[in-house]
């Protein structure tokens, strides 16, 4: 961490003297470790753990400096969520998607938006396999693959179809930009998109999304709350984020 910190040190920031600056930064360092870790926890085992607190540790730096106490939001919330950012972040950058996992992802997509399209309903699994020309167990294969392979982001929804990963920015930046005038309205109408499209999950889906992300639990915990297998879970999960990324791609156009 201490090189991580080094990168930045010499920048000023808004609300701290730089002793001020190194001391919050010393005491919110355990974030860190203990956000890279809840990550790490849900991801393949080839990923570098100390690539992921490398990157939380340059969140924390861009906390701190960023810090506003007039906004109403204590330091460690704040650092926490920069943190968790700026790890999310690094990984996205990683793009570990071959084009084959992408053809799979993009196959789905496509048909879920046709049979939603066609039933006014949410998409079951079983109408995915069938749409998709496969057996149930092998759409089941294909979600956990996906899976394993890579975080699937939402963020990711607007790079151009043929995943070009040097095209475009991430959602989140365009909308992070404290230059932006409409940027508190981009957000509102963000907020507004991401509700309805998780309202138009199955209750299943839903429960996965808000434990995952909300709650923060791992795949293996929500499963014994669900009394499903992980696997079962990952699967629930990969398919819920395609059909987020579908009816956001949807927005956007």
């Amino acid at each position: 961490m201490t090189s991580a910190y080094g990168k930045k040190m010499g920048k000023g920031c808004r609300h701290f003297s730089l002793s001020q600056r190194e001391a919050m930064i010393r005491k919110y360092a355990y974030l860190v470790k203990y956000i890279a870790g809840r990550v790490a926890s849900r991801l393949p085992a080839n990923v570098a753990f100390d690539e992921l607190v490398s990157a939380g540790s340059l969140g924390l730096i861009d906390a701190v400096d960023k810090f506003d106490p007039e906004k109403g939001v204590g330091l460690k919330t704040y650092a926490q969520y920069r943190i968790k950012g700026a790890i999310l972040d690094e990984l996205r950058s990683m793009d570990w998607y071959s084009r084959s996992m992408r053809k799979k992802i993009q196959d789905v997509e496509a048909a879920v938006k046709r049979i939603e399209a066609r039933e006014e309903r949410p998409s079951t699994d079983i109408e995915v396999a069938e749409e998709l020309g496969v057996p149930l167990e092998k759409y089941y294969k294909n979600l956990s693959d996906i899976h394993s392979a890579a975080i699937l982001s939402l963020d990711a929804c607007i790079r151009n179809d043929d995943g070009d990963e040097g095209s475009g920015s991430t959602f989140s930046e365009g909308i992070r930009s404290e230059d932006d005038p409409s940027n508190s309205v981009m957000k509102k109408e963000l907020k507004h998109v991401l509700v309805d499209a998780i309202g138009r999950l199955t209750e299943k889906e839903q429960t996965v999304i808000s434990l995952y992300y909300y709650e923060e639990m791992t795949l293996k915990e929500i499963g014994k709350i669900m009394d499903l297998t992980e696997s079962r879970i990952c699967q629930i999960h990969t398919q819920s984020l395609i059909k987020l990324r579908s009816r956001i791609r949807r927005y956007q156009s």
